[in-house]
């Protein structure tokens, strides 16, 4: 395997550091506030217009289908044109996506179009974020990863996930206010549109440019390629996978819950949507506050590594799953999604920094690219399924996430990379770095290889020992290329 030789990162002081992640934080925020606000009305919307429940989550799907194909390809370009201009670059596209849907959203309820118009109109805006506006969310995590060392690194993207939480928790709580006379239900559109064109403003003239990483040739791709997500040596490479698996299995069971939440809230307090829809507002809260202290709370209380956020976030995930599957009222409802919500809060930043710190730096990139690609592909047909069966069969959507949940726990534990997800930070340099460092150390490369016994306090203590080393033998690496 070929390892390019990587440039040091240009030192920023820590308060510029704070600065430039909170620029960042503002972008996903924003982002995932007008993509909550949105979710918390369309149910509403729907009905108003008479658009079919199964319709109404299918509008995502195509959106979240060229998410899923593009967002390796806007990582690949970030790696060579640097994160900042593919952070403006998705955020265009949210703005320019968002108005278009409100304009679409209005015409609709003014009856100056169809239903059918309307379905198709808003689901090609959406199309548009999902092209283009999934640029900023691997860019944004690759910058973040460039500027963090391992040791930070899962706590910075787990405050990155609750860029997310935050963005949750004000899109739902602020979008019933812009529900003004003459827009109705096209209002928090237009207001998320012109939150995010400021961010953009911002990115433009303060966010300062990350150096890009030099290009490694990731294991698993074929010679001759420089880790080419579209080749599939990312996807198959038994560092990673596993947690892209993982990351895929939940995430499509919060899109389940999350698009079904909105009709379940309907059906249980037994009102019309537009009565309906505080209710709503209340439960989405309450499960993005649930998600947002588990984030930025939780997680830093107990110093919980990516292993335990898989763990945590699929058991609590599944457990709130079946709760929801007997919950006879609306408060139960609601209690069922805040634990769900914490499971999920758990479970995203898990898999993220599991696969960071699985990958060589140079691989962020990519990796970021993986990770949002997956993201993506939860809702291509999750959501219609889901509120089909919801249609169908009430209880049956949260009971199947129940299962898959439970043995998605049972895989953490069969499966290695998953077991040990963070455990060593050996094990995100590339084999010929490790080599490398313990012959520059004087050691055997043969301790390199991971297969210690993991019982007993010995092997406790000799694995700690590794790896404190191979820490030490990269530090001073770092120190003599700088």
């Amino acid at each position: 395997m070929t390892v390019a030789r990587r440039r040091t990162p240009p030192v920023a002081s820590p308060d510029s550091r704070r600065r430039d992640f909170a620029i960042v934080f503002a972008v996903m925020m924003a982002v995932a506030a007008g993509n909550s606000g949105l979710q918390s009305v369309l149910p509403a919307i729907g009905r108003e217009i008479h658009i079919p429940d199964p319709l109404v989550a299918g509008i995502f799907s195509l959106s979240a289908l060229l998410w899923t194909v593009s967002a390796p390809v806007w990582a690949r370009a970030s790696d060579r044109r640097g994160r900042k201009p593919l952070i403006a670059l998705g955020l265009g596209g949210f703005v320019v996506s968002m108005a278009g849907c409100a304009l679409v959203v209005l015409a609709g309820l003014k009856h100056l179009i169809g239903p059918a118009v309307v379905f198709v109109g808003f689901a090609g805006m959406r199309s548009l974020f999902g092209l283009i506006g999934s640029a900023s969310n691997p860019a944004g995590q690759a910058y973040v990863a460039d500027r963090t060392s391992m040791e930070e690194r899962t706590d910075a993207l787990a405050t990155l996930a609750g860029a997310f939480g935050v963005g949750t928790v004000l899109g739902p709580a602020i979008a019933p206010y812009f529900v003004l006379p003459g827009v109705s239900f096209a209002g928090p559109m237009f207001a998320f549109a012109v939150a995010a064109l400021v961010c953009l403003v911002v990115v433009l003239r303060l966010l300062p440019p990350s150096e890009i990483p030099a290009q490694t040739q990731f294991r698993g791709a074929a010679p001759g390629q420089k880790g080419r997500l579209l080749d599939f040596g990312l996807w198959l490479d038994p560092r990673v996978a596993p947690f892209l698996f993982y990351g895929f299995l939940v995430g499509s069971a919060q899109a389940v819950n999350g698009y079904t939440l909105g009709f379940l809230v309907i059906d249980k307090v037994h009102m019309a949507p537009v009565q309906a829809q505080g209710y709503i507002q209340v439960a989405m809260l309450g499960g993005a506050v649930a998600g947002l202290m588990a984030q930025w709370g939780l997680i830093r209380i107990f110093h919980m590594k990516p292993r335990d956020l898989l763990v945590w976030g699929a058991g609590l995930a599944g457990l709130g799953n079946l709760f929801t599957t007997f919950a006879p009222s609306y408060g139960t409802v609601v209690t069922a999604y805040a634990l769900t919500s914490i499971g999920f809060g758990f479970a995203r930043p898990g898999f993220t920094a599991g696969a960071s710190l699985s990958a060589p730096q140079a691989e962020q990139g990519s990796v970021a690219g993986a990770v949002t690609a997956v993201n993506g592909s939860c809702v291509i047909i999750t959501p219609i399924l889901g509120v089909w069966l919801y249609d169908h069969v009430h209880w049956a959507p949260f009971a199947i996430n129940a299962v898959a949940l439970a043995a998605m726990l049972g895989f953490i534990f069969l499966n290695p990379a998953l077991r040990r997800a963070g455990d060593m930070a050996e094990t995100a340099l590339d084999p010929d770095e490790m080599e490398q460092a313990q012959v520059g150390l004087g050691e055997s490369p043969r301790l390199a290889e991971p297969d210690l016994p993991r019982g007993g306090p010995i092997n406790q203590i000799k694995r700690r020992l590794r790896a404190a080393r191979l820490l030490e033998a990269r530090r001073r690496k770092a120190r003599l290329r700088s």
